[in-house]
């Protein structure tokens, strides 16, 4: 058997990693803010220079790395050493809509989380929940996960889902989905710096609330 001793004052280095979306990003910042997660975040990257008045605002180092085709080796590199030179311990894809390289996911495999919308595999692509719209779907929800090689198909550690109904229109659903994101991702935050998350394969054993 192998086991950990860690003091329960002891903060995660953490790495956020976002677009464009802010909503999950927002949670997260208040939250460590407020100290209900026990982590320090030494910076946070994006493809977009948007989110940074809101880094600003929590006096969070801000490294705004554009990627095109061409450039996603070098960027990935980039991420590599702020993730090296801080030190960091956990990477969160909070939103960040870019797919990582096999060889970056390698790297990062099993202690770095994303998240997404639970409606795949059935709706893929853009505007997912208008598709869902479309169906007349009566559940939303979203799973985190550990990302690996294998595209959203990574071990997943907790999942957040509720109901709707017919009243429901597109933006109604994109609303309550960002809710239902935000929350299942600080929490599933706290599960992994509070060590109650173990890998198993392909599964994990989670010691949830």
């Amino acid at each position: 058997m192998q086991w950990t001793l860690t003091p329960q004052s002891q903060k995660t280095k953490v790495i956020i990693l976002v677009s464009k979306f802010d909503h999950c990003l927002n949670d997260l910042l208040y939250k460590y803010k407020i100290g209900q997660l026990n982590i320090e975040i030494p910076a946070i990257i994006s493809n977009h220079p948007d989110l940074k008045p809101l880094a600003d605002w929590y006096n969070i180092p801000f490294h705004h790395l554009p990627i095109s085709k061409e450039t996603k080796q070098q960027q990935e590199e980039k991420i590599w050493e702020i993730i090296q030179k801080t030190e960091s311990e956990l990477v969160i894809l909070a939103r960040y809509m870019q797919v990582l390289s096999p060889a970056m996911c390698k790297k990062l495999e099993g202690w770095a989380i994303n998240i997404h919308h639970s409606l795949l595999p059935g709706f893929k692509g853009a505007k997912p929940y208008h598709q869902a719209y479309e169906k007349g779907v009566k559940t939303v929800g979203t799973t985190a996960h550990y990302i690996n090689d294998d595209l959203d198909e990574g071990p997943i550690i907790t999942q957040g889902i509720e109901a709707v109904d017919h009243s429901y229109y597109p933006e109604d659903l994109v609303a309550k989905w960002q809710d239902i994101e935000s929350k299942t991702l600080s929490k599933t935050v706290k599960y992994h710096t509070e060590r109650r998350v173990f890998l198993n394969k392909n599964r994990t054993v989670v010691f949830a609330d």
